[in-house]
């Protein structure tokens, strides 16, 4: 099988990230992917996994994580959704002393997932076939994918990020070494429901008692209570997340309560429970991002009482040496051209907050394009005083928004539609001098499209 045929087979099944509107509760199910898991021997069972739930945030904490314990000597497996351009972006290994060769280093060989999608393949169709649950879907069939992978691979660790949710996510089958609970505000409410506590409950579905490690997992690690690190919360959230670690019987350290931070990008400090972590340094941009590494901190720490020990100086080189493309990424210079897939209200105000901290420019034009299940108002709303031009388009998927009707939020801006995001691409730089910042968000879609556009 090529790796061509392989994608076609995977992107043959029913893939959420592509509809805007179902049945969440009927679509997901956990009970699915684990009893096929059961099927091929449990998988995950020979991994120590580490499991980052949230609305903003994952992906950045999920690879300070892997980079810290990849700089720490660890071979780690890297699992995030979506992906920007290549699908192999979703699935990586992290090995110790491997170079940056690319923006996402180590993903999975197109001729190894062609293999393992052959080889899962027949129990795949046997297993729909039977299943009371269902049918397998794209996502399930990714991580499913990517277990198998990580177990045949013998990584260390294995961080991953959810797709939806929590409770009901397909990375939800692991019984983690650590839980990690980013920031949570209003998404996908039609899904996850439309109060912060309903949607908190969703995503502190991760949380689970922390049984003793398998035989099956290699490696000196000890059993332990379960540990949560959590980001700053909102008050509804936290509640939500304290009672589920209180009935699980789980440690919790807040970020901001038990574990603090202070500082810029470029020297900044975090002090735990345990000592106090002096000249960080990162690339990534943002005071967002101090506060993601605080998160990854605490969660590298919480691996001690596992018998897992990093030292302070692959902590610094882990945080400094990590890339997470897509996310205020720099990908031009006069004019300015800054990648972010700020996908709700939340986080486009972060990027905004960032955008004016961070850079010096004469005017800002604005690439827009956003799904139709997202918070389109709240997301304008952020972006509405930042923008001086606004380009409004969409990208090539069945969930994105029409152009046209985001213009109704940029009333009295100068503002441009288009029909796709090579056509914005065009028309930003046409219209941009070099004293200019030009911003593309509101879709990781839409930044994909944008970078990968080479015309």
């Amino acid at each position: 099988m090529s790796y061509l045929k392989a994608l076609q087979y995977l992107e043959s099944r029913i893939n959420y990230e592509k509809l805007s509107k179902y049945p969440y509760k009927k679509a997901l199910s956990l009970k699915r992917v684990q009893f096929f898991l059961d099927t091929i021997h449990n998988p995950e069972s020979f991994l120590k996994s580490i499991h980052i739930a949230g609305t903003k945030g994952k992906g950045s904490t999920s690879a300070f994580i892997a980079y810290i314990l990849r700089e720490a000597g660890y071979r780690v497996g890297l699992y995030t959704s979506p992906h920007l351009v290549d699908f192999r972006e979703r699935i990586r290994i992290l090995a110790p002393g491997s170079a940056e060769k690319e923006d996402f280093s180590g993903m999975i060989p197109r001729r190894k997932f062609a293999e393992l999608v052959f080889r899962l393949r027949p129990t795949i169709e046997k297993y729909n076939r039977v299943s009371k649950y269902g049918p397998l879907t794209y996502f399930e069939i990714c991580t499913i994918i990517a277990l198998v992978y990580f177990k045949e691979e013998h990584v260390d660790f294995a961080v991953l990020e959810t797709g939806l949710g929590g409770r009901l996510d397909a990375t939800n089958a692991v019984n983690p070494l650590a839980s990690i609970i980013t920031p949570i505000s209003y998404e996908h409410m039609d899904k996850l429901g439309y109060t912060l506590t309903k949607i908190a409950s969703e995503k502190a579905g991760i949380i689970k008692s922390q049984k003793s490690p398998p035989v099956r997992q290699t490696g000196k690690v000890k059993s332990q209570k379960s540990t949560v690190i959590s980001a700053p919360q909102t008050q509804e959230a936290l509640t939500v997340i304290r009672s589920k670690c209180k009935k699980e019987k789980a440690k919790l350290l807040v970020v901001g309560r038990n574990i603090k931070y202070a500082g810029t990008e470029n020297n900044f400090k975090v002090i735990t429970p345990c000592r106090e972590y002096k000249n960080l340094k990162i690339k990534l941009i943002g005071a967002h991002q101090i506060m993601n590494a605080a998160v990854s901190l605490g969660a590298i720490e919480s691996l001690r009482s596992s018998g897992v020990k990093v030292s302070i100086d692959s902590i610094r080189g882990g945080l400094y040496n990590t890339l997470w493309p897509g996310r205020c990424e720099i990908a031009g210079k006069r004019p300015f051209i800054i990648l972010d897939g700020a996908q709700n209200s939340a986080s486009a105000g972060v990027l905004s907050q960032a955008v004016r901290n961070r850079f010096r420019y004469q005017r800002l034009i604005l690439v827009l394009g956003i799904s139709s299940d997202k918070d389109m108002q709240g997301i304008a709303k952020q972006l509405y005083a930042l923008a001086d031009a606004v380009i409004l388009t969409q990208a090539r998927t069945p969930r994105a928004a029409d152009a046209p009707v985001l213009k109704n939020y940029f009333k009295g801006k100068e503002t441009y539609v288009t029909e796709s995001v090579r056509e914005a691409k065009k028309l930003a730089l046409k219209i941009s001098r070099k004293e200019d910042l030009i911003l593309i968000t509101g879709s990781l879609f839409v930044v994909g499209e944008f970078r990968n556009d080479k015309s």
